[in-house]
């Protein structure tokens, strides 16, 4: 392989991100949009759930956030984060408030 093309193939490899990134950005960023609308839904619960419920809900929903892009990164991120958010449906009743019309 000639210099000028080794020269180019290694600068393409580290000056280019890698295709995925935008997909899980996006990803991740439409996660978090849900996330937030559970954390819209439980602050207009807040007067049916106990102070200490609410503060324990509100840490997960932090954390799971923080860890988003992270989650976004894996093989099973769509089963994995769906799975969190029917937990989080559970206890925000989300999906009851949302209109089936513009369900994804």
């Amino acid at each position: 392989m000639s210099a000028s093309r080794n020269h180019r193939l290694s600068r393409l490899l580290t000056d280019v991100r890698p295709p995925h990134e935008p997909v899980c950005h996006s990803l991740s960023n439409f996660y978090r949009e849900e996330f937030v609308k559970c954390q819209r839904c439980l602050e207009q619960q807040r007067e049916f759930y106990s102070e200490r419920a609410i503060e324990d809900v509100e840490q997960a929903l932090t954390r799971v956030m923080a860890q988003l892009d992270r989650l976004c990164t894996k093989a099973d991120a769509d089963k994995v984060v769906s799975r969190l958010l029917r937990q989080f449906d559970v206890v925000t009743g989300l999906s009851a408030w949302s209109d089936p019309r513009h369900v994804h």
